[in-house]
């Protein structure tokens, strides 16, 4: 038979107490646990009974060490598993925990996608794509993955990706229209938006460069390209390897002979 002959509130915390058995410490519990199981002196305790005390603690501390994770900021529930897991909590008591905190509402994997969503879209400007990466990282099952990426409107996927096309050209004022569009392709894809996207993006923007323009771009380009090549070739080889770096680049046939045409008579003074 075992007696609960002392209970001691411990100093370093104040929301938990010490058992003592028969005079010997024997376990600790949260004020909760104590409450729960009636725990005072003079009470009588079997060892089933002294198991399923130290089991029930374990859950509280699993859910107070989830609650101190979850005061940061919103989680998944995969996230606030793998914590409680790592901390070195057992599969049931964490389930235990996990269950205990989606009934009081701690935990809501639906709330908590809805706002991972929204937050992507306004300080990253994400597209579907990237953003079901991000949920699925998350553990967040497929049809809620589905359910909340169903809310982002083709429309507002239009205007985020037509801000990032933007901003990929103000970046990008010494490039050729053929570079900025591919700096605003590279932009969408990488950040999840769809290829129909990228067309749409296109088939509205107007990248076109005037003639003055032409001049300075070819004129920043083009030296370095020639100096690259005129290092090891000469005559046709070089003007030809300039060529077709130049067209690469999409500078039109006409700038680029002008442009070697001057690099010839340079040459020549």
């Amino acid at each position: 038979m075992q007696v609960i002959t002392k209970i001691g509130r411990q100093k370093r915390n104040q929301e938990r107490y010490n058992i003592y058995l028969n005079e010997q410490y024997a376990f600790a519990v949260d004020e909760g646990t104590l409450i729960k199981f009636g725990l005072q002196k003079g009470k009588v305790l079997e060892q089933i009974e002294i198991d399923e005390i130290q089991y029930e603690d374990e859950i509280a501390k699993a859910f107070n060490k989830a609650l101190g994770f979850l005061s940061y900021q919103m989680r998944s529930e995969h996230e606030v598993k793998q914590k409680l897991l790592q901390a070195g909590h057992g599969e049931a008591v964490v389930q235990e925990s996990i269950h205990k905190l989606n009934r009081l509402g701690f935990l809501n994997d639906e709330s908590y996608s809805k706002a991972l969503l929204e937050t992507r879209k306004r300080t990253a400007k994400k597209g579907p794509a990237a953003i079901r990466q991000d949920l699925m990282k998350k553990g967040i099952a497929k049809d809620l993955q589905q359910e909340v990426l169903g809310t982002f409107g083709h429309e507002e996927q239009l205007q985020l990706a037509m801000e990032l096309a933007e901003k990929a050209i103000r970046s990008n004022t010494n490039k050729t229209p053929s570079q900025v569009k591919q700096k605003i392709q590279d932009v969408l894809l990488r950040k999840g938006y769809s290829y129909a996207i990228v067309s749409e993006i296109f088939g509205q923007l107007t990248l076109e460069r005037e003639e003055d323009e032409w001049s300075a771009l070819i004129e920043n380009q083009g030296d370095k390209i020639w100096r690259k090549y005129a290092n090891k070739l000469t005559g046709f080889d070089l003007h030809q390897k300039v060529k077709q770096a130049l067209y690469q680049k999409g500078f039109p046939a006409e700038v680029i002979a002008e442009f070697i045409e001057q690099k010839e008579q340079q040459q020549d003074e």
